[in-house]
């Protein structure tokens, strides 16, 4: 099972959806990118992640050309901007998914309300990736 999760900059949502489908199991391969990677991680997104026992610090923010030409299982865009830029993956998908999600690296306020909007994110994006791992994942691996 192939796995490729999108973005736009593949430095936060991306990132921590490709780290919660991976912890649910290590047998999937998990690849993620952007439309216009940043080529960084979000420390504000490695850090929500660790909070809770995953460790996305040694992951890469690639640009999406250089998976386009392999095949997947999933391709998954994360964010509105890479679903609609979102470039043709060929015939090389099987299935083609948008799960949005608010982007927390634009959050503005105090250091405490920029975190909860890391923490919020991050458990809608755990809840609904789970719900993609246990629903549809998972009985193909069977």
């Amino acid at each position: 099972m192939k796995v490729l999760i999108l973005c736009t900059g593949n430095s936060c949502r991306s990132q921590m959806a490709h780290g919660f489908l991976q912890s649910f199991n290590p047998s999937i391969k998990v690849s993620s990118a952007g439309t216009e990677a940043s080529g960084k991680l979000n420390s504000k997104a490695v850090e929500a992640m660790a909070e809770i026992g995953i460790d996305i610090s040694h992951h890469k923010s690639d640009q999406v050309d250089i998976y386009l030409d392999d095949e997947w299982d999933y391709v998954i865009t994360v964010c509105g901007g890479a679903n609609e830029t979102c470039p043709a993956f060929l015939g090389n998908v099987k299935h083609r998914l948008h799960i949005g999600f608010d982007d927390p690296s634009h959050a503005i306020g105090t250091d405490e309300f920029i975190r909860s909007e890391f923490v919020r994110v991050r458990n809608e994006i755990k809840a609904a990736f789970y719900k993609l791992y246990t629903e549809e994942i998972k009985p193909q691996l069977s």
